[in-house]
């Protein structure tokens, strides 16, 4: 293997050390205080390892010069893993304050996990100052997902995601069922989409591509717009929010599920004109 100096001394290089150490700060300062018990605080330190672990494998696999021994597409993978990170790390840092932090902020304990979410705040810049790097310029001929497009289908299966782990209390209900299955189909053909240009694959695709994604995106719009509007019809008609509703109350899961909608249909809507302005124009 030979040693490439520019993996570390670029911007981007750069951006991503800054990444490793603030991520890794970060768990290490939550982890000394003992508190990441429950569902939120183990989301916080499993983002936080999982982009120490992949970026450092990164930083390596570039200044060792060995991710050309690997069967997938490079710039791909790391504009992806970017941007993923770049979400992940910012609902982190977002969800561990509101769960963990709370005031008067005095003891020594406190003061550990507000230094571990300045540096998540950080790490979350780092993470958005890659993209910014990596993003493919106008007329730029790079890979997809470094492309707005291809960061957009990163955010939409990420919010999918989100929207996932608030579903409550949908059974039973043709409106509701319609919504999940919504979110399901159009999250498994972003992830596919994902998947297949990190694995080179869409070459094997026996159709024009960039007019499939632009067919594509119409669609999720569309079945999108339906959730939008039926998600809070069915959640909320005839139903008030209870007087003592906490962090798990049906009502702010619902109306979460309905902001995460609102969110991936300005996604969808973006990525069409995107896409349509480089398949058209």
């Amino acid at each position: 293997a030979t040693v490439n100096l520019r993996a570390l001394t670029s911007w981007v290089g750069i951006a991503r050390l800054f990444a490793i150490v603030l991520s890794c700060l970060a768990f290490s300062l939550v982890a000394s205080t003992g508190r990441f018990g429950g569902p939120y605080g183990t989301w916080c330190m499993f983002t936080w390892c999982f982009c120490f672990a992949v970026t450092l494998l990164v930083v390596l696999g570039e200044l060792l010069e060995l991710y050309p021994l690997l069967p997938l597409s490079w710039d791909d993978f790391t504009s992806a893993f970017s941007m993923l990170a770049a979400l992940m790390v910012f609902t982190s840092s977002v969800v561990f304050p509101a769960t963990f932090i709370s005031s008067p902020c005095s003891s020594n304990q406190c003061a550990r996990q507000a230094v571990a979410t300045t540096a998540s705040c950080l790490c979350f810049l780092a993470y958005a100052v890659e993209v910014a790097l990596t993003r493919a310029k106008p007329g730029d001929i790079s890979s997809f997902l470094s492309t707005v497009p291809g960061l957009l289908k990163v955010f939409e299966a990420y919010v999918a995601c989100l929207i996932f782990s608030l579903l409550d209390e949908y059974n039973g209900r043709p409106g509701l069922m319609w919504c999940v299955a919504v979110y399901s189909i159009c999250f498994i053909i972003t992830l596919l989409i994902i998947i297949f240009t990190i694995g080179r694959c869409l070459t094997y695709i026996p159709c024009p591509l960039e007019k499939m994604l632009v067919g594509y995106n119409f669609l999720a719009l569309l079945m999108y717009l339906t959730a939008t509007i039926l998600w809070p019809l069915y959640s909320f008609r005839g139903r008030s929010r209870p007087d003592s509703c906490g962090r798990d109350c049906w009502w702010n899961k619902h109306l979460g599920v309905t902001f995460l909608t609102i969110f991936n249909l300005i996604a969808y809507l973006v990525d069409l004109v995107y896409s349509t302005r480089m398949v058209f124009v």
